[in-house]
Formats: structure tokens, sequence, C-alpha cells
């Protein structure tokens, strides 16, 4: 296996593998955010603040490991 084989499967896997946790992440805010609101409407303005808030910082985890993919690709 050359360097650039090597290069490009670590960035596939860098990518791949940060993208999940943040995925399996957002989708369990927002599911137990529809569960809050369904159980307590009055609510729904400061639950859906901080369930922005939060996919907002998941999200954030993704952008990491998209940058530590690029770093492993072109350099």
């Amino acid at each position: 296996m050359d360097a650039n084989a090597a290069k490009l499967i670590g960035t596939a896997l860098a990518m791949g593998l940060g993208a999940i946790g943040p995925g399996i992440g957002i989708g369990m805010i927002g599911s137990k955010a529809a569960e809050a609101i369904g159980r307590n409407p009055e609510a729904q303005g400061p639950i859906q603040t901080n369930m922005i808030l939060a996919i907002a910082f998941a999200e954030a985890v993704a952008i990491y490991a998209l940058v530590v993919a690029l770093i492993i690709k072109f350099v």
C-alpha cells in the first residue's frame, strides 16, 4: 500500500467515524425534545432553544472530524 492510499483510507475513517456520533446524538436530541414538547407543550420555547443549542454543539464535533479528515488528506 502506498502513502496516498493510506491517506485516503485515513481520511475516510476520520470522517466516517467522526460523523457517526454526532448523527446519533442529533437524532436522540430531536426525539427527546419532541417527547418533552409532547408531554409539556407550554415549555416549547425553552425546550426548542436548548435543543437547537445542543444540536449546534453536536454538529461542531462533526465539523472537527471534517477538519481532521481534510488535514489528513492534504498534509
